[in-house]
């Protein structure tokens, strides 16, 4: 028993039968000064140190990514520790939301973060339903946000300095509600106070108060003390296992995990990279999907990653298991390829913007092959950004050089180096024609020589279905100067029964977040995909681990958030309107999909090409997706030509054109092109 409690429970043996309701309010009394104190010594403690906030990345209950450090320019940043069901929190909630409405006037940022271990996103979203709860409430999965903050109890405020990344007032956010009463009106506003000091640049007055809350549920994996954690049985195993395909001698990482020292040498960075999900470069939700061959981390290895940096990260007894990975041996990661292809050599200047480049290499083989496999080596990894490739049964014509979609294998970028194709499934490929690439080349201050690499693996025999390969894009896009979030979207429906396999998100610098969601045609929403915290660095392609059968009519949306604020720091010109472009200063909405189509054989074809062409053209002109292009959504120098005829192709007066009514408009617009040439 703690002294306080020895001496609650000397109090009640003392005294009579008849005052013991009296002495239960004085153990209450005396309870809750025990714990009072004790959030006070913490609170206290903490400002005292001058805790300073290191940058981080959390998801919220909608699932949406938010960095610490992206909310630099922020006058102030508020953070209340919630709850669900605590009611200490719920009592708060009307005055947060007042200072909320008076305060985010003033450039001030206001959040909630839940460490319980209880509480999941979707009862997240629930409590700010029911309760009216209008910020964000950043889910800390792994607890190790929480606990560098030293929390022990929710309902806390903290109140943090973007300019110094310091907390500069701990605690209660008024004097209005404790653990046994709320009165009507606060007559200390503790948080007020603060907020109104650092926005004047005076000194807090009080910079921590005791704050009433309930106690945080703490994973059982934080009772083992931090000092503890084995490198050689924990720490070196997770490292192994998930980062040494690439920190390894020989390896795209730009340092190896070759050792101890070496990990010692790098853990500040390691801590840094896991607490803002830079590495591992995977950035789906974990809370939706299940993915082949992920490279996530689970919470339990990043919580002892970073419990064991944080306690210095002690080398302890036992053999070091990273002194026996070895270097790359094979640059072929799938293994030796069938056949390799050189692609033209190209020089990159050492500075400027190269025009993307669409090489053509004639097909060697005199055989007909079935592709289930390929893999890129680039020749200066540095320098290439990205590569398409793809096969054609003709050399194409020059307005059609970039039209390698027709018969794709594979995209390359930095984390999309090499893939099999779902087992059974492959890409044709007839003797004969050329191998198509689109190349992207970012100079980086060096002139260098581009040698890249494609190996392809053939099939022994013809597999049991085609692969195919649909992009959702939208060329139409504009995204406003200044835009924080802005949307763009695309989307494709299959004409018939299909099975999904893969999805590919791809923009560019001020790619934000990006979603694939299917509409069933019953009207259903369900999302396959969301990357919440996009990274342009990495393209990821992500394999479901079970493919998803979707019947006929159904619609795939692909959903695209960007930033063009100058609060993100790899924007090149926040201050200009972003179009469609290749360059990465211009933007894409742009989303791949790896597809079978369920009544389709590799001995019986029934993909229709031109069908596909017509669907990805409706599905980024129909924007309110309701399946029929209307006037408005028409390009404008199309709906200006179209304008005076619209009652010829609106045949059955819906004002809109369904499938067949906008075949006729394309087929009316082709002829009146060909006409004119």
């Amino acid at each position: 028993m703690s002294s306080a409690e020895v001496y609650t429970y000397s109090i009640v043996n003392k005294v009579s039968l008849g005052g013991a309701m009296r002495i239960k309010r004085l153990a209450i009394h005396l309870t809750t000064a025990l714990l009072l104190a004790t959030a006070l010594f913490e609170s206290a403690w903490a400002v005292e140190k001058n805790l300073e906030v290191d940058n981080f990345v959390l998801l919220d209950q909608a699932g949406e990514a938010h960095e610490l450090h992206y909310y630099r320019d922020a006058k102030a940043i508020v953070f209340m520790i919630q709850g669900n069901g605590c009611q200490i929190v719920r009592s708060n909630l009307p005055e947060l939301k007042r200072i909320k409405a008076e305060y985010e006037e003033k450039d001030v940022a206001f959040f909630m973060l839940n460490a319980n271990q209880q509480d999941d996103r979707a009862a997240l979203a629930e409590e700010a339903a029911e309760w009216g709860i209008n910020m964000p409430i950043l889910k800390d999965r792994t607890q190790m946000i929480a606990k560098s903050l030293q929390l022990s109890r929710t309902g806390e405020v903290l109140l943090i300095d973007p300019s110094s990344w310091q907390v500069v007032y701990r605690g209660a956010i008024s004097d209005r509600v404790d653990y046994e009463r709320q009165k009507a009106e606060a007559s200390s506003e503790y948080l007020r106070d603060a907020l109104n000091a650092v926005l004047t640049g005076k000194e807090i007055a009080q910079a921590s108060v005791v704050s009433p809350g309930c106690i945080i549920n703490y994973d059982d994996s934080f009772k083992q003390a931090a000092e503890s954690i084995s490198y050689s049985q924990e720490v070196a195993p997770i490292l192994r296992d998930n980062c040494t395909a690439c920190h390894v001698s020989g390896g795209i990482a730009p340092w190896a995990m070759t050792e101890y020292g070496m990990i010692k040498g790098f853990a500040p960075m390691i801590r840094e990279v896991v607490r803002t999900k830079r590495m591992p470069p995977w950035h789906s939700d974990p809370e939706i999907g299940q993915w082949h061959d992920s490279k996530a981390l689970s919470d339990e290895h990043q919580r002892t990653l970073i419990r064991w940096i944080e306690a210095g990260a002690p080398r302890g007894e036992g053999a070091d298991p990273l002194l026996k990975v070895g270097p790359v041996e094979n640059e072929w990661t799938l293994g030796e390829p069938d056949l390799i292809i050189d692609i033209p050599e190209f020089e990159i200047p050492a500075t400027g913007i190269v025009d993307y480049q669409f090489p053509l290499v004639k097909n060697p083989l005199d055989r007909d092959v079935w592709v289930i496999g390929a893999a890129v080596i680039p020749g200066d990894p540095k320098a290439v950004h990205h590569i398409l490739a793809g096969s054609s049964e003709n050399v194409p014509e020059d307005d059609d050089i970039e039209n390698i979609f027709e018969n794709f294998i594979l995209t390359y970028a930095p984390g999309n180096e090499s893939a099999f194709m779902p087992t059974g499934t492959g890409v044709f490929v007839p003797k004969g024609g050329v191998f198509q690439f689109q190349m992207h080349y970012t100079p980086y201050g060096k002139k260098t020589t581009d040698r890249s690499k494609l190996g392809l693996y053939f099939a022994d025999k013809p597999p049991a279905n085609f692969y195919r390969e649909h992009v959702l894009v939208n060329p139409q896009i504009k995204i406003p100067a200044g835009a924080e979030r802005h949307e763009e979207k695309a989307y494709f429906k299959f004409w018939q029964d299909a099975t999904i396999h893969a999805l590919f998100p791809h923009s560019h610098y001020r790619g934000r977040s990006s979603v694939f969601e299917l509409i069933l045609p019953d009207g259903k929403k369900e999302i396959l995909l969301s990357v919440p915290n996009y990274d342009f660095n990495w393209q990821r392609t992500y394999t479901l681990a079970e493919p998803r059968s979707v019947p006929a009519g159904t619609k795939i949306v692909h959903r695209t958030i960007y930033d063009n604020s100058a609060k993100n720091r790899g924007n090149p010109s926040p201050e200009s309107d972003v179009y469609w472009g290749l360059q990465s200063e211009e933007e894409m909405l742009y989303g791949s999909m790896g597809y079978t189509w369920d009544n389709e054989s590799s001995a019986r074809p029934t993909h229709k090409h031109e069908v596909s062409e017509i669907y990805q053209l409706i599905g980024f002109w129909d924007q309110d997706i309701d399946e029929l292009i209307s006037q408005d959504e028409l390009p404008k120098r199309i709906r200006q030509k179209v304008a005076p005829q619209w009652s010829k192709f609106d045949s059955d007066g819906t004002v809109g054109l369904n499938f067949n009514e906008f075949i006729a408009l394309m087929q009316f617009l082709n002829e009146s092109r060909d006409s004119a040439e």
